[in-house]
């Protein structure tokens, strides 16, 4: 059955709109090219987005000759303002950007696990506040939460867990009252680092991959033909509470101390490479990164002395190798896992310590599963690191403010 006109002129505008999101500014002429739509088609759907306010022109192009079609088109950025927020078990991040999702202002404030829920509320909430504020937005439309833990798939709220910090589900309602207008929603924060790393990072060719989330604890995100997956209760991925060998008991319903996350914590990290006398680099804390940064660093200047020396690339045994090697064999073991049943072809080691790994922790952990599983699988490092999960967070905000803002009040647009 043909489009009724309504809906023919909806699906047009959001094929531009789409368009002028990715490419930037066009000329009428390009939309044309692009679309496929005839010149009328075009200029008619370039009058109707001006007049919803959604486009205007910025600039012209580099054509010699003027006229209707050198006027370049553009989203209207100010129309809407967007922000995005990581919260951790020790504070808060926030970034405020436009419509288009070009940032204008960020900041982050660290929060004492000591601090009553109250306060520690005030102080992130007051941080959104001061960020918009430096952004020279009036108002926010959109507002999107990355978060440890479980979210209800049925109400999207952050769910009670005895094992993160009360203010986090505290700030979530405190946002939304402080800011009536906004749009407040909430995701697990490895979900939304898979997310990034999707669109912008180390899996921008796969539709199929895990991201294995190293960092503070340990998480995992699925991503199956393109689709980001939660499962019945929004736990797919609890990786922490994978039981798996080595470690001193099983996991149990409150607390996986006994599952992977007792093999690939920061604190399990830190503690592995005192085994191997590793410390972290001149001027840092005993942090994972830290550790696994400086062993990386020693390794990889091992490798360059012998490169120089025309050598095969093999470095000298060292500590910081050993300590590279056990910490992927336990890797190795919570993935080989997840690799039998999924079968991902891709795996991304994200977070802080996955991007202090990069490459030498990574070949490793691919050496291990290759001799682990017979299925074939990729094991890239992050490019996006910690910064993901705002990324991420900050990518969904645009989608859902460009999705409404983007729909004609007077039709419904079809589902992208």
């Amino acid at each position: 059955m043909p489009a009724s006109p309504s809906t023919a002129r909806a699906i047009n505008d959001r094929l531009a709109l789409g368009l002028l999101q990715q490419e930037g500014p066009l000329t009428a002429g390009r939309l044309k090219q692009l679309t496929g739509l005839s010149r009328p088609t075009v200029a008619d759907l370039v009058e109707r987005l001006t007049a919803a306010g959604l486009i205007a022109v910025v600039g012209e192009s580099g054509e010699q000759r003027r006229g209707p079609n050198a006027k370049l088109y553009g989203i209207v950025a100010d129309r809407a303002h967007l922000a995005a927020l990581d919260v951790r078990t020790e504070g808060v991040a926030v970034a405020v950007a436009d419509l288009v999702g070009r940032v204008l202002a960020e900041a982050s404030v660290p929060i004492d696990g000591d601090m009553g829920t109250g306060p520690a509320v005030e102080q992130a909430v007051a941080l959104v506040e001061r960020v918009v504020k430096e952004a020279g937005a009036d108002r926010l439309h959109t507002v999107g939460i990355g978060a440890p833990g479980l979210i209800d798939p049925a109400s999207g709220e952050l769910r009670d867990s005895g094992g993160l910090p009360a203010w986090h589900r505290r700030l979530v309602a405190a946002l939304q009252e402080r800011l009536p207008e906004a749009r407040v929603s909430v995701e697990n924060e490895t979900n939304l680092a898979a997310l990034a790393e999707q669109r912008e990072g180390a899996a921008r060719d796969r539709d199929t991959f895990v991201l294995l989330w190293l960092g503070h604890g340990t998480g995992a995100a699925v991503v199956l033909d393109g689709a980001l997956r939660r499962g019945a209760s929004g736990g797919t991925g609890e990786i922490g509470f994978l039981p798996v060998p080595g470690t001193a008991a099983l996991p149990s319903a409150t607390d996986c101390a006994g599952g992977f996350h007792s093999l690939a914590s920061a604190a399990a990290v830190v503690d592995l490479a005192a085994r191997y006398g590793m410390s972290p680099a001149r001027g840092e804390g005993p942090s994972a990164v830290g550790v696994v940064r400086a062993a990386v660093g020693v390794v990889e200047a091992a490798v360059g002395r012998v490169r120089e020396a025309g050598g095969a690339v093999v470095a000298p045994e060292s500590s910081a190798g050993r300590f590279l090697d056990a910490l992927a064999d336990r890797l190795a073991v919570g993935l080989a896992a997840v690799v039998a049943i999924l079968d991902p072809g891709c795996v991304v080691l994200g977070g802080e310590v996955g991007r202090a790994g990069g490459e030498p922790l990574a070949a490793r952990v691919r050496d291990r599963l290759a001799r682990m599983t017979p299925l074939p699988t990729e094991v890239r490092s992050t490019t996006l690191g910690g910064g993901a999960v705002l990324r991420g967070a900050l990518l969904t905000a645009r989608e859902r403010a460009q999705e409404e803002l983007f729909r004609p009040r007077d039709r419904a647009l079809p589902p992208s």
